[in-house]
């Protein structure tokens, strides 16, 4: 039993790394917002994040800023007739009341025009979501690869925080 604070606080350290890439906005849990590096030069980049409304009442993603970009804009990405469009959402995205809502490649996401250096692989980015009701929640992106795929940005991509 003497032991027990000693490993309740050892568990505790351990674990911090896995949630320490999650925010809490009121209802809202958002869940590992990360980006791709881009080389040199690039005058855009793509930002992803997923977003759980625990609540009982929808909101809705209106906006995104940073200051790596002169610009910060939610998109959707679709196929049409084999050919992949990306279009701005200007009206934002609705998050349901009890759903989960995921901007990925292929999908909905951020996108970052104008930047103002390269996003660099291993950085942290800064970043504000504006909400309609839970407000603007300021997070930190992690920056995986270039390309990473979907499947790899749920990894902490070796950060520390």
């Amino acid at each position: 039993m003497r032991f027990f604070p000693i490993l309740l606080a050892a568990s505790l350290l351990l674990a911090a790394p896995a949630s320490a890439h999650d925010y809490q906005a009121g209802e809202l849990h958002i869940i590992h917002p990360w980006a791709r590096a881009t080389p040199p030069g690039a005058p855009a980049g793509g930002g992803f994040v997923t977003i759980v409304n625990n609540g009982g009442a929808d909101d809705r993603l209106l906006g995104v800023a940073s200051p790596i970009a002169g610009r910060a804009e939610l998109h959707s990405m679709e196929v049409t007739d084999g050919i992949m469009k990306m279009r701005p959402v200007p009206d934002g995205i609705s998050i349901p009341a009890g759903q989960t809502v995921a901007l990925e490649p292929g999908g909905y996401h951020i996108m970052f025009l104008d930047l103002t250096g390269p996003i660099e692989e291993g950085a942290r980015v800064p970043l504000t979501l504006t909400f309609e009701k839970a407000g603007a929640v300021e997070v930190e992106m992690a920056v995986a690869p270039p390309g990473a795929p979907a499947s790899a940005a749920g990894h902490d991509h070796g950060e520390a925080r």
